[in-house]
């Protein structure tokens, strides 16, 4: 254990740590190389759906028998087919349906990171540095209120005055409430819907998050939502991950060593998570407490996504379809720069190809400029709990392991990552759901893309080059979807300047 930095070893899994690096080392994952894109695919409508639309086509033999098999509390019985023997399902008939699924269905959040790369100072001056110095001040303010916290318990977004607004923790237990209380509502009962929740944290940031859970129970966002459904939203089921150490930067060769220079100190090792990926091992556990629990579905995505919400349409879909699972993907747009894309591999099936472990940067740009769409992982996934259960242990082995070269406050170090959205590459029978970015993919990566998502100081964006005049459009398209979703999704209005949640009965009136 380095004696200068205890802490940091304290929570340092060096056996975990040592058994990549030995693997690394040993070419065990050589074959983890760049995935070998044939193709850059867009919309089927049969695979890849576009779930902005109006109806939907499902096998009328495949929905009755998913109804009967899973018992279902539907009914498909008077709805006319097509020539093809296909069900027309409209977006608000399969709305109602997925909602009176939500018994069957557990949300999961991807909660173990910290706001570490979100406040880095070179990781935002290097998205647009006339950005960077316009919201600087803004910034500096900030940076103390983030630094050492778990993600999900920082504030969400920043209020129209200036203020910061409730964390992204609490906007996602007030969704659930506000979803549980539909279903409350839709089947007259007092069934708790989609609780329990589930939540992968970290060894580094568990105790902080179960802390502000208990100070969840007063919040007026989640109170009075809590005593009108009879629902405890405040107690997950949690997986906690390990942190590993950072390896040496490839610059300096093989044999890959431990990082031991974190923040310019000696015999400091640089504790961090193995990826989102590892939520196959660390829930696994979860996975099956809540088959047990008899869930069948699951929903999983990142805690600074303000779009992952319950989604009831898709939800009905994978469940008629009965297909191992459904995943979120919109087109790219300039502030989708860390994340995943829809690619065609060499072996011609879909997959999820992360943008600089698996893809060059270059690569994405370049099929850009030839005009081809891009369609960007916006890290949600719609999981069949029997098939997920059935296959954890293949996954866990299967999943990919990759190293990137970082160059952060921190230093210059590598971090290996498994990425939970290359289990498309596993699959063999799912669907891709094209989705609007601004309803279900509004992401804060770094402080300064939450900035131009809360509106602040967008009147004095610069916008000189075509680039800046690209990214105030694309502020104000985020912020307004930030609105949308504040508004019909979390159930806020704005009073006095500011975000203010709705209350229950008036709720109810929606």
């Amino acid at each position: 254990m380095p004696a200068e930095d205890k802490t940091a070893a304290d929570i340092i899994d060096f056996t975990l740590t040592n058994q990549i690096l030995s693997a690394y080392n040993n070419g065990d994952y050589d074959r983890y190389g760049k995935t070998r894109v044939s193709e850059l695919p867009t919309l089927d409508g049969e695979t890849i759906i576009d779930r902005e639309g109006d109806n939907f086509l499902i096998p009328e033999s495949t929905a009755n028998r998913q109804i009967k098999n899973l018992n279902l509390p539907v009914s498909l019985e008077g709805i006319p087919c097509n020539e093809k023997n296909q069900y027309v399902l409209s977006h608000t008939f399969l709305e109602q349906v997925g909602i009176l699924l939500y018994p069957l269905l557990s949300y999961g959040v991807l909660n173990g990171g910290s706001a570490t790369s979100y406040v880095d100072r070179k990781k935002n001056k290097a998205f647009d540095e006339r950005l960077f110095a316009l919201y600087s001040q803004d910034f500096q303010s900030l940076h103390n209120l983030y630094t050492d916290q778990a993600k999900g318990i920082t504030p969400a977004f920043i209020q129209p005055n200036g203020k910061p607004g409730p964390s992204f923790m609490e906007l996602k237990l007030r969704s659930l409430l506000i979803e549980s209380l539909k279903y409350q509502l839709l089947s007259e009962s007092k069934n708790p819907g989609l609780n329990p929740f589930f939540q992968m944290t970290s060894i580094q940031n568990n105790e902080q998050i179960s802390q502000a859970y208990k100070s969840y129970s007063e919040s007026p966002l989640l109170k009075p939502l809590m005593e009108e459904t009879g629902i405890n939203i405040t107690s997950p089921l949690t997986g906690i991950q390990p942190l590993i150490a950072a390896y040496t930067h490839s610059s300096l060769g093989k044999p890959k060593r431990i990082f031991l220079n974190a923040y310019g100190k000696d015999n400091a090792p640089l504790p961090l998570p193995g990826g989102h990926g590892q939520n196959f091992y660390v829930l696994k556990e979860a996975y099956r407490t809540l088959y047990s629990r008899g869930k069948r579905f699951v929903s999983l995505g990142n805690v600074d996504n303000l779009g992952y919400t319950p989604d009831p349409v898709s939800l009905a879909i994978l469940a008629l379809t009965g297909k191992q699972a459904g995943f979120d993907f919109s087109f790219r747009t300039p502030v989708d720069i860390k994340g995943g894309i829809l690619v065609l591999d060499e072996r011609g099936r879909l997959n999820c190809a992360d943008i600089g472990p698996a893809i060059s940067p270059e690569e994405v740009l370049k099929a850009e400029e030839r005009g081809i769409p891009i369609l960007f992982n916006c890290a949600t996934g719609l999981f069949n709990l029997e098939y997920l259960i059935n296959n954890l242990d293949r996954i866990i082995r299967e999943l990919p392991v990759r190293f990137t070269d970082q160059d952060k406050d921190a230093g210059k170090y590598s971090q290996a990552e498994q990425v939970t959205w290359e289990i498309l590459g596993l699959l063999d029978d799912f669907i891709i759901f094209a989705v609007d970015k601004f309803k279900r993919f509004l992401a804060s990566k770094l402080l300064i893309e939450n900035f131009m998502t809360s509106g602040l100081k967008l009147e004095l964006f610069p916008e000189e080059t075509p680039k800046e005049q690209k990214i105030k459009k694309m502020a104000l398209n985020l912020n307004q979807g930030l609105a949308d979703r504040l508004i019909r999704v979390y159930g806020m209005k704005q009073e006095g300047g500011i975000w203010v949640p709705l209350k229950v009965e008036e709720l109810k009136c929606l």
